[in-house]
């Protein structure tokens, strides 16, 4: 059976997947990224994770895959196949194109940056299918955006479109990864929202679900948790809106698994800050968390039909 590696390396874990022509995900995995052990490991991780799916394939479809696609976060340099910078991994101009493939034995390889694969992902087949313009904002271990344009996703001219976790929001607030202070992804991020709850209600173990619970039960210390972080996403997502006039914000990551607990301020939230921009909507994302993976396998795949068009 003709198929293709995907694999999405996020910030705390990795999931991978073999997926076939029509997308279908035939076999998936998961594994710690490990980022703890340094970015050399992580690396490493990546590279032997792949390589233990090309085997799973080889050995259950009777052929290796066609090609891999693999979604990095940080800045990535989509045409170079590099890795350029990673806050949360600790990378730097990461040549992963030509590393994967060497590992691959030599089949081909499209990296993208995770996000804006998940918004691939999400643009055709989940929750932006029906929108010329959307902006897909994913709120996870940290914050970044994927910019939906006429069924592609803008890349940038350096790689770095949509980065919306790094528009200040409060300046000279909470230093950043990136070095600024008050950065969107330091107040609204579900880590930064899990950090505040464990402050607030005194349980270091706490996290940013346990923090929808408490809110939704009426917690007053909770209340105020979430409506800082609500505020602070209102107004990066303003700023986005009013740079890019998209007509749907599609909100992932886990937080937005907190459901109407989340959509029904940030919406009343946002509401209240517009003026001239007209208002889109706000959706939660239909993919979940296997969006990336989704993603990567349709980067392989159109990386295919390039070269066979080519």
């Amino acid at each position: 059976m003709k198929h293709v590696i995907a694999l999405d390396v996020g910030g705390t874990g990795m999931k991978a997947a073999l997926a076939g022509a029509d997308g279908t995900l035939l076999h998936e995995a998961r594994r710690p990224t490990g980022r703890e052990r340094g970015p050399d490991e992580v690396v490493e991780t990546v590279l032997g994770f792949a390589a233990e799916l090309r085997d799973i394939g080889l050995r259950r479809f009777g052929a290796p895959a066609l090609a891999a696609g693999v979604a990095v976060p940080g800045i990535v340099d989509e045409a170079d196949g590099i890795a350029v910078y990673a806050a949360n991994l600790g990378w730097r101009d990461v040549p992963m194109r030509a590393l994967l493939s060497e590992r691959l034995g030599g089949i081909p390889i499209a990296l993208g940056h995770d996000v804006r694969t998940g918004g691939l992902a999400e643009g055709r087949i989940g929750a932006g299918k029906d929108a010329d313009r959307f902006l897909f904002v994913p709120l996870g271990t940290g914050i970044a955006g994927a910019i939906g344009i006429g069924g592609r996703i803008e890349a940038g001219a350096h790689g770095s479109a949509g980065e919306i976790g790094h528009i200040v929001v409060r300046p000279g607030g909470r230093e950043c990864g990136c070095g600024q202070r008050g950065c969107l992804e330091t107040l609204a991020s579900a880590a930064a929202v899990g950090r505040d709850w464990a402050a607030a209600c005194g349980d270091p173990q706490a996290g940013a679900a346990d923090a929808a619970k408490a809110v939704a039960s009426g917690d007053e210390r909770a209340l105020a948790v979430w409506q800082t972080a609500v505020d602070a996403l209102a107004d990066g997502l303003v700023t986005g809106l009013t740079l890019l006039d998209p007509q749907t914000l599609i909100i992932g990551g886990g937080l937005a698994e907190a459901g109407d607990t989340l959509f029904e301020p940030l919406r009343e939230a946002v509401r209240r800050r517009v003026t001239f921009q007209r208002l889109p909507s706000i959706v939660p994302a239909a993919l979940g968390d296997a969006a990336g993976c989704l993603g990567a396998g349709l980067l392989a795949w159109d990386l295919l039909s390039t070269e066979v068009t080519a």
